[in-house]
C-alpha cells in the first residue's frame, strides 16, 4: 500500500499543532499507518520537522502571492495577509515554537524569503505614511508572527473564536503600527 506523504504531513502537523509533545508512535496512529511506515517516510522527529517546515513555507509563500502585497494601501494588504495565512497558522505557531529550525546557519532560507516580503510590506506602509516610521520593518514582521502565533494558540485551545482570528490581530497590530496625526 502507497502512504500518501502529504496526507501524513497534513496529519502530523494537525496533531503536532495541538500536541507539540506528540511521539512519532502518536503522529503514526493518527496518519493510520504504522510506526514502521512512519519511519521509513520520515527517519525520526527531527526529519518530520524538517518536512513540515517545508510545507509550512510553502503554504506561507501562497498565502503572500494569494494576498497580493503589492495591490492597494498597505493596510488593507495586512489585513489579506493575515486572512489567507489563518489556514496555516496553527502549523506556523508549531514551527515558530521548534527552536532547532531557528538555530545555527542551517536555516531554511525559504523563512528569509517570506521575512523579506512582509518586510517590505510595512516598508511599503511605512512609505506611504500609514504606518509609523519609528517601529522598524523587522520588528513589525516579528510582531505579526508572534501575533499570529498566539491568535492560532487561542483559537486552538478554545479561548478564541475562530471567526474573530483575522479581527483580533490586524487590530491589535494596526492599532499599533499606525502612524497617529499630531495634534
Amino acid at each position: 500500500m502507497a502512504v500518501d506523504r502529504d496526507h501524513v504531513l497534513r496529519t502530523a502537523a494537525a496533531l503536532l499543532t495541538r500536541k507539540s509533545t506528540a511521539t512519532m508512535d502518536e503522529v503514526a496512529k493518527a496518519a493510520g499507518i504504522s510506526r514502521a511506515t512512519l519511519h521509513r517516510q520520515f527517519a525520526g522527529r527531527d526529519v518530520l520537522v524538517r518536512a513540515l517546515e517545508s510545507l509550512g513555507i510553502a503554504e506561507c509563500e501562497a498565502a503572500l502571492d494569494r494576498a497580493r502585497l503589492d495591490e492597494g494601501g498597505a493596510s488593507d494588504a495586512v489585513r489579506r495577509l493575515v486572512r489567507e495565512i489563518e489556514p496555516a497558522a496553527a502549523l506556523l505557531a508549531f514551527l515558530y515554537s521548534e527552536n532547532q529550525l531557528f538555530e545555527g546557519g542551517q536555516q531554511n532560507e525559504g523563512w528569509t524569503r517570506i521575512d523579506d516580503r512582509v518586510a517590505a510590506l510595512f516598508r511599503r506602509g511605512q512609505a506611504a505614511g500609514e504606518f509609523r516610521i519609528d517601529l522598524t520593518p523587522a520588528w513589525l514582521t516579528e510582531a505579526l508572527y508572534g501575533l499570529l502565533a498566539s491568535g492560532a494558540w487561542a483559537v486552538s485551545e478554545g479561548r478564541v473564536a475562530s471567526n474573530d482570528f483575522t479581527f483580533m490581530i490586524v487590530e491589535l497590530l494596526l492599532g499599533g503600527a499606525q502612524r497617529r496625526e499630531e495634534s
